[in-house]
């Protein structure tokens, strides 16, 4: 009975287990490219004006989005949001619902983070259904110092590129009998494939020389040995850039102790959450890295370290330097690059020649003081 229920929920939740038992792949195609290749533009513009999705989150989310609107006022962005309320605090599969739409609407969202409930072991990840909804298959995390941010390492410059879609996140659990509950890793050809392919794309546009694959092969010999697979096969494609490959527990104590060593990183699902938190922690924390999650046809960005701090939440103390350079590289993707670098300009002067920063990185500033600061340094680039 155990298997039988087994293979409805991969079925129903994964499109990957006939009912039959059989395991299969969609083959891959030639898909379109992710939108971030070309000249993306928002779909929704009007007057000169972007319209985009704006889904401030949980926790500090509605202050990160808060000081975002304000430093575009003072920049005079031209972008207005479409504002969706959303908390993974409560269920809202239909707000979430509605937030999908708008996103298919308008193509581009920013969004804080949605909290999910560990005590709910009904309530689906609200973050899991946008990302599947969308498929948006890639998040890229930048993990790179900031002058005058101190830390143990200086001078690191990480890319963590994470399948975003499946893997430990399938959400595909029950407990057959009393007491033993399984959970269900789904890695597919096609996921990995894609991912491995756009991590090589990324570090061909970026200029960047080395791609290392993350894995556990050595225990997940199928799943993650297919991973890794997919991985040295696209690596064949790109001979102008250095791959190699390295087993997660040991790239964890490599991240802490020789950064440097890594350039472009990609991984299944779990391990890019704990090593984009790693990478955070390298360079500042969660308020500094900036990140954004890249579809074929829609791109939603947010801050890199997700976390809702629910703890620091309307206090005034949390740091919107990710989720200004976050809303930066959107306005990047939207070919708006002149208030793109004149908001990144400002941030930077804030914290490195201002010495200007929140109680996290060292500073004493409030948000609000912040904002006004990096709003005052708001200054065309030369």
């Amino acid at each position: 009975m155990a298997v039988n229920r087994t293979l409805t929920l991969l079925s129903r939740s994964a499109g990957r287990i006939s009912s039959a038992g059989h395991q299969f792949c969609r083959p891959i195609t030639s898909s379109s490219s992710p939108v971030e290749s070309g000249e993306s533009k928002s779909r929704s513009v009007y007057g000169g004006r972007h319209t985009v999705t704006l889904i401030p989150g949980d926790g500090i989310g509605p202050e990160l989005a808060a000081s975002v609107k304000e430093v575009f006022r003072h920049a005079n962005v031209p972008v207005n949001f479409e504002e969706i309320v959303v908390s993974g605090l409560i269920s809202q599969e239909d707000a979430i619902n509605e937030a999908v739409t708008s996103i298919k609407r308008n193509g581009v969202g920013l969004k804080g983070v949605l909290r999910t409930k560990l005590e709910d072991v009904e309530q689906k990840s609200l973050n899991m259904i946008l990302r599947t909804e969308l498929d948006i298959f890639a998040n890229v995390v930048v993990c790179k110092s900031i002058p005058g941010v101190k830390s143990r390492h200086d001078n690191v410059d990480i890319v963590v590129i994470r399948e975003n879609t499946e893997g430990e996140y399938s959400g595909l659990e029950h407990e057959g009998v009393p007491g033993v509950v399984e959970s269900f890793k789904v890695i597919t050809r096609e996921s990995s494939h894609r991912i491995a392919k756009y991590a090589f794309d990324y570090a061909t546009q970026h200029g960047r020389k080395k791609v290392t694959a993350i894995h556990k092969a050595n225990i997940m010999k199928l799943s993650d040995g297919l991973f890794l697979r997919e991985c040295e096969k696209v690596s064949k494609l790109y001979s102008g850039i250095e791959f190699n490959s390295m087993i997660i527990d040991n790239c964890c104590m490599q991240l802490v102790s020789n950064p440097w060593q890594f350039d472009v990183m990609v991984m299944p699902n779990l391990y890019g959450n704990i090593v984009s938190n790693i990478g955070a922690a390298l360079v500042g924390g969660a308020g500094v890295c900036p990140g954004r999650n890249v579809g074929n046809h829609y791109i939603v960005f947010e801050q890199g370290a997700r976390h809702a701090a629910l703890d620091m939440a309307f206090r005034n103390l949390a740091n919107p330097t990710a989720m200004l350079l976050t809303s930066a590289s959107m306005l990047r993707h939207l070919g708006l690059h002149w208030h793109a670098q004149t908001i990144e300009n400002a941030v930077y002067k804030t914290i490195s020649v201002e010495k200007t920063s929140t109680k996290d990185i060292g500073g004493d500033a409030t948000t609000s003081a912040f904002v006004q600061a990096v709003a005052k340094n708001l200054q065309p680039p030369q």
